[in-house]
């Protein structure tokens, strides 16, 4: 008895060794395929600001090298003095300030009046909204020119950033999403209380909608940020032009060889920045939001 119960505990432990074995090898692939994958992506923003270092030489060298040699910094200077960086950077930020706080207003209310007011035809309503998701952009470009052209706003920041008041389709459907699942027992808790809608609204719904309202900013300060046939059919004036206008119109002014090159490069480096820095800043509130949002 003895000596079989000594057997099964060493096949037991060896059963142990294996499946500990086992468990490893699988964690450590999958954490070899995620970090592939990031090298893999991150390789062409590398490449770019190893290219916005490089000097004209350096950017036609056979075989390319990935690392400069020496290092031109002056990229930069040209870069933001080539392009009117700063200029377009500006007109860029107040842009796509102002059509985030307009979509954290709009969309926020409309959401809640769909997830939490009971009225006649709010589901009708919903409906009609998710319908406008499917109609191409590309259908309300000619119509919509027409009639900021007729309110004199071509030419203007405002076709840029009225729309946004309105609200968007996208924005209420994922804030609708997220307000359905709080807890209804604390809206009638404070309807209870004597709490208006606009103080439920306001004290804990919004509280409640981190994670919803930082993807809202996060997607919506990206788009308008990256934007650029909206700035191409209405912005004429070079000092009114978005950062995409200023790169596209340096690319035609000075064309892409020698320090023309490695300076668009390195304003190419700069217009990816903010970007960045905004998903590094935000980045588990902004997953924490995609993950949550629509589940009960």
């Amino acid at each position: 008895m003895s000596a079989t119960a000594s057997n099964q505990s060493v096949t037991m432990r060896r059963r142990m060794r294996l499946k500990t074995v086992r468990h490893f090898l699988v964690r450590l692939f999958l954490y070899l395929l995620v970090a592939g994958s990031g090298v893999l992506f991150l390789f062409p923003w590398v490449w770019l600001v190893s290219t916005s270092l490089k000097s004209p030489e350096q950017l036609v060298a056979i075989p390319p090298r990935l690392i400069p040699d020496p290092v031109m910094w002056i990229n930069y200077y040209y870069g933001v003095t080539y392009v009117n960086f700063p200029r377009y950077m500006l007109n860029t930020l107040i842009i796509a300030a102002s059509v985030v706080l307009a979509r954290l207003v709009s969309c926020t209310v409309v959401a809640y009046a769909l997830s939490h007011v009971d009225w006649p035809g709010r589901r009708v309503l919903f409906a009609l909204v998710l319908a406008t998701m499917m109609l191409p952009a590309q259908v309300t470009i000619i119509p919509l020119f027409i009639i900021y052209s007729h309110l004199g706003w071509v030419n203007t920041f405002l076709p840029l950033i009225v729309p946004s008041l309105f609200g968007d389709a996208f924005f209420v459907f994922l804030m609708r999403q997220f307000f359905v699942t709080i807890p209804r027992d604390l809206i009638d808790a404070a309807r209870i209380d004597g709490a208006s809608h606009f103080g439920i609204y306001l004290r804990i719904v919004m509280p409640l909608a981190g994670p919803a309202l930082a993807t809202l900013v996060a997607f919506s300060f990206i788009w308008t940020y990256n934007d650029f046939i909206g700035p191409l059919i209405y912005l004429k004036d070079r000092d009114l032009w978005t950062l995409s206008l200023g790169m596209q119109g340096f690319t035609q002014r000075y064309g892409t060889g020698g320090t023309a090159l490695g300076a668009m490069m390195a304003a190419a480096t700069l217009y990816t920045l903010p970007m960045i820095l905004l998903f590094l800043a935000a980045q588990k509130t902004f997953i924490r939001g995609i993950v949550t949002t629509g589940l009960k």
